[in-house]
């Protein structure tokens, strides 16, 4: 099977596609994943991992925490989603996506064994998408013989393909509202869910929380013998600056007073607290034995790439990506626009799918813009723009739809000020969509 029909074959395994799928997937817990991993031997007990779970922030901490551990010396593997352009973007080693011929590879050594297993009555249906992605990663960080590999939740997490890891090292980071048909309507469901990823005598990272949802994962922690750390435990922020949008603090380590310099390359303040999560699992891996020196945490962090969050692709007008798609994410970005956009007119280019808050989100960042353009990728799971403007057209000030993503991203660029900013936002789909757009609209002009 060629890479185009091997990517195909997953996408019609989940819900990217609107044809019907071509095969049968259906999820049982940790049923799938679980026989695959047996069959392939184990893949992923062979290297030591992080597992990162949470609402926001776990795909720029999981980028911050691998950054961190490659500025040490380890051959890093990187396992994320969803994806912004291409699927190979969610299987990394060192920092470079898997080839479109190990893809290929790894998915037909995958394609085989489910074939087998199907036939034979050990699976009782076929994995999905998300499953045989994720089985790939732990077969292909294997054979590929990483030190250390890091994953990020897909959903949840107690039910999650990724959580039959046995990692040295949990961390969960902010939790808020998203996805509540699967992970419960308040935070004390979802925190539930989040914990699932503890294991007995792991310890654990956690994110400053909301009460509701820490008392549930630190009760939780306790039950399985985790010790749990907090950022702020540890690490005391003595003074910040804030740059072009990005922070530079200088942080105290409590009980060594150490003193250093944290500089996250990606924009905006929270990206400081996710910063600081992977500094505080670094400190618990080095416990553990792993050699990181300082100067790999502070150096990690500096140079982390992480695109579509808050992403700038051009000044004048500045042109952002930023995937803020549910209530938490929105209220970062509104910060965001807040602290720096405050004098200028501020263009939001706007889309979401079907299973996102989008009242609330609207709610929270229309305010802070004065030209709203709503908009819908090519996804069959995205809201239509007609339908869009008719739940939050309200909270615009001014607003337009244009269903043509690649026309409202032209419309904002050819009718903005240079002093003007344009935020493409509201999904990772339109985000992937447009950043590919703007890469070939540049392409075009150089030649």
């Amino acid at each position: 099977m060629k890479y185009e029909a091997s990517v195909r074959y997953l996408l019609s395994l989940g819900r990217e596609l609107a044809a019907p799928t071509q095969a049968a997937a259906a999820k049982f817990d940790l049923e799938n994943i679980t026989v695959l991993a047996e069959r392939l031997g184990r893949p992923d007990r062979a290297y030591p991992t992080a597992h990162i779970a949470g609402t926001n922030g776990k795909g720029s901490t999981a980028a911050f925490l691998e950054s961190i551990l490659r500025h040490a010396g380890f051959r890093t593997g990187l396992n994320t989603s969803p994806h912004l352009e291409k699927i190979n973007e969610r299987i990394r080693i060192n920092g470079a996506e898997i080839s479109d011929q190990a893809f290929t590879e790894t998915f037909t050594c995958i394609h085989v064994l489910v074939e087998e297993l199907l036939a034979a009555g050990k699976l009782r249906a076929h994995p999905t998408y998300f499953e045989c992605v994720t089985a790939m990663a732990f077969e292909y960080f294997a054979r590929e013989r990483v030190d250390f590999a890091v994953f990020e939740v897909g959903l949840g997490g107690r039910l999650d393909a990724t959580n039959i890891l046995v990692p040295v090292v949990t961390i969960i980071t902010r939790i808020d509202f998203d996805h509540e048909n699967f992970l419960g309507h308040s935070l004390r469901e979802i925190a539930i869910e989040k914990a699932g990823i503890l294991k007995p005598g792991v310890p654990l990272v956690l994110a400053g929380q909301q009460p509701e949802a820490r008392e549930v994962i630190l009760a939780r922690a306790k039950e399985l013998g985790c010790p749990a750390i907090e950022p702020a435990q540890i690490f005391r922020i003595d003074r910040e600056s804030m740059q072009d949008g990005s922070v530079r603090a200088r942080v105290i380590e409590t009980d060594s007073e150490t003193i250093f310099e944290i500089a996250p390359s990606l924009p905006g303040r929270f990206q400081l607290q996710n910063a600081l999560n992977a500094a505080a699992a670094a400190r618990l891996l080095q416990n553990r034995g792993f050699q990181i020196p300082d100067d790999a945490v502070t150096g990690g962090i500096a140079n982390t790439i992480w695109p579509g969050r808050l992403e700038k692709l051009h000044s004048s007008p500045d042109v952002y990506l930023d995937g803020a798609h549910n209530p938490g994410a929105a209220r970062e970005l509104a910060h965001f626009l807040e602290q720096n956009f405050g004098g200028s007119k501020v263009w939001l280019i706007y889309a979401a799918l079907r299973d996102k808050a989008v009242d609330e989100v609207a709610g929270l960042l229309f305010p802070h813009a004065a030209e709203i353009i709503f908009t819908s990728p090519r996804t069959s799971r995205a809201v239509s723009a007609t339908q869009l403007a008719e739940i939050a057209g309200h909270h615009a000030v001014r607003f337009s739809v244009i269903p043509d993503a690649e026309r409202a991203f032209e419309h904002a660029l050819a009718e903005a000020a240079p002093e003007d900013s344009i935020f493409v936002t509201g999904s990772l789909h339109l985000v992937g969509q447009l950043r590919q757009y703007w890469r070939q609209r540049a392409q075009v002009a150089t030649r």
